[in-house]
């Protein structure tokens, strides 16, 4: 069964076929922006890349202006990487209209087996923890299977903006 866990090096081998597997399409929850593919070949930087998506969790660590506090996690069964979901803490003005708190990907030769789902109600406390009592989640218009994804696992939808429908579960 499929669970959640934080970036872990041991699996760097399987971590690359996943990620080769999106053939350059964005990783929503994966926090692969700036580290080019070629480069996580590399154990140590591989390792590096780990030790960033842990330390991003905490407040006081270097990122980005425009990014907020992120606790990474990853989606594994057995010594098999599934999928990325990121638990953004807060929101700024883009992930209120457009990203929300939760994002996350499955790798293709994963999907439709309900690994986004299970691993969608699994963050949800995770994210109380953190204090986040009404979670926001947005997918594309067209990604129907993100929406079943969000609607069962309780999303109400608001609206839509900029081609985003956004999502809010209650998480109290």
């Amino acid at each position: 069964m499929a669970r959640l866990i934080a970036p872990d090096v041991s699996y760097h081998s399987s971590w690359l076929e996943g990620a080769a597997e999106f053939d350059g399409a964005r990783q929503d929850g994966a926090g692969t922006e700036g580290w080019p593919l070629e480069e996580l070949e590399d154990p140590q930087r591989f390792s590096r890349f780990v030790d960033l998506l842990v330390k991003d969790a905490l407040p006081e660590s270097p990122r980005n202006p425009a990014h907020v506090p992120c606790t990474y996690l990853w989606i594994v069964e057995g010594g098999t990487f599934l999928g990325s979901l990121a638990i953004r803490h807060e929101l700024t003005d883009f992930l209120l209209n457009e990203g929300g708190h939760i994002g996350y990907s499955v790798r293709p030769s994963a999907r439709r087996r309900g690994h986004a789902a299970k691993a969608l109600s699994d963050a949800l406390p995770i994210a109380r923890e953190l204090g986040i009592s009404r979670v926001l989640l947005t997918c594309d218009e067209d990604n129907f299977a993100s929406r079943g994804t969000i609607e069962k696992n309780g999303g109400a939808y608001e609206d839509s903006r900029n081609g985003k429908r956004r999502y809010w579960i209650a998480n109290a």
